[in-house]
């Protein structure tokens, strides 16, 4: 039996943060790691540079059925404490495009930083490949039976992740031991996650795989101003993983082609301008010549060799609309496989938003992704990770203190 003042389910972003801030505090931390090794999301994300933070953060970056759940643990800890750690370790970064920051060289230098900070209070015990099969409260302690032994400690942090990319470590754990313990679930979905198309613009798509075009990207409920990728599945890119947060199955979406640029207008003054030009012609310095071979064929097939001169004005009006508004129906998304995030998850309204403990059991955590609160596409779901493992450590107390 492993007796200790605290048990954190998980070495990944969130796990490995309250692990090396509680450990700060003088605590004796256990942390439990399925996986082989630590951090394995972290490696593969911001395609292995991490996208650690953002230089703008705020509650508007955040879904949660409870928007100002967040408002606590990012005032409380925010991106520019992360950013000050990150120059402290002297890890050299970048930002590229809307104020995300990566690591110039690996996202291992983000986990490196994690665990030399672990390491250096000498009070975390790291376990990996503990596979824990039963958690229980019999008295004051938690106790848990795993491959590795029992573990027991009056404060247990749940950091296990979602069902985004399970080959990862993630999984329902987390969600099972809320309901165990009365916490409610919400539905949860994935999330920053490329659409799928099965009709005609599926196959399009699937012929223009690799091409990358800026778009706005929209339906009733968000709009997004970035690009989108083609693939032979779908969309996907910034702007299709950005709006899959707030698209429901059987929805359509709206992409317009020519975000900076009024479309009516642009082809009526072309007509007059260039009467005599083709209109595959006028699009060619706006966007790729394969997409414009496909549009040609859907939106004007018989009329593909017209000059400009021989549209009617009520037809250029009808292309125009198309181009800055096409309407597409998604079939579904690639789902938890590819998913950055998962959405839903434990209710953030039975959770003290300062400390992240359970309302209905004291000296239990949730932290990170297994949360009701997802970030936008740009660090901010690392800065959930940091944000809400440090407000969690600052509750956290010696066993001697959580038992009375």
């Amino acid at each position: 039996m492993v007796n200790t003042d605290l048990i954190i389910l998980g070495a990944g972003a969130a796990g490995l943060m309250c692990a090396w801030q509680a450990a700060a505090r003088g605590l004796k931390v256990t942390v439990l790691e399925r996986a082989k090794r630590p951090g394995r999301k972290i490696l593969m994300s911001g395609g292995g540079r991490c996208n650690f933070t953002n230089l703008d953060v705020e509650a508007r970056h955040f879904l949660c059925e409870n928007p100002h759940f967040v408002k606590s643990a990012l005032k409380q800890y925010s991106n520019w404490d992360f950013i000050g750690k990150v120059i402290e370790h002297e890890i050299p970064y970048h930002e590229r495009d809307l104020g995300k920051l990566f690591c110039d060289d690996s996202a291992k230098d983000i986990l490196n930083m994690l665990l030399l900070e672990c390491e250096a209070t000498t009070r975390v015990n790291l376990i990996s490949q503990c596979d824990v099969q039963t958690v229980d409260k019999p008295k004051d302690d938690f106790l848990l039976q795993s491959n590795k032994g029992q573990f027991s400690a009056p404060q247990l942090v749940v950091a296990t992740g979602g069902l985004s990319i399970p080959s990862m470590g993630g999984g329902e754990f987390g969600y099972q031991i809320a309901e165990q313990f009365g916490l409610t679930l919400l539905p949860t979905r994935a999330g920053l996650v490329p659409f799928t198309f099965s009709d005609a613009a599926g196959k399009i798509f699937e012929s223009l795989a690799g091409i990358a075009i800026d778009v706005t990207l929209s339906n009733e409920r968000a709009s997004f101003s970035e690009a989108v990728l083609f693939t032979h599945r779908g969309l996907s890119g910034p702007a299709s993983l950005q709006l899959s947060n707030y698209w429901h199955s059987g929805e359509t979406i709206h992409m317009d082609l020519l975000p900076s640029l009024d479309a009516r207008a642009f082809l009526l003054e072309q007509k007059q301008q260039q009467a005599k030009a083709k209109l595959r012609s006028l699009l060619r310095d706006l966007l790729p010549k394969a997409l414009i071979k496909h549009l040609e064929q859907l939106w004007w097939p018989t009329e593909s060799d017209r000059a400009m001169a021989e549209f009617s004005n009520q037809r250029l009006e009808e292309i125009a609309r198309q181009l800055n508004n096409w309407v597409l129906k998604p079939s579904g998304t690639e789902g938890y496989r590819t998913a950055e995030v998962t959405l839903g998850g434990v209710d953030c309204r039975q959770l003290s938003s300062k400390t992240m403990e359970a309302e209905t059991q004291s000296g239990l955590f949730f932290i990170g992704e297994v949360v009701d609160v997802t970030g936008h596409l740009g660090g901010f779901n690392f800065q959930w990770a940091w944000s809400s493992a440090y407000a969690c450590a600052q509750a956290l107390k010696p066993a001697s203190e959580a038992k009375q």
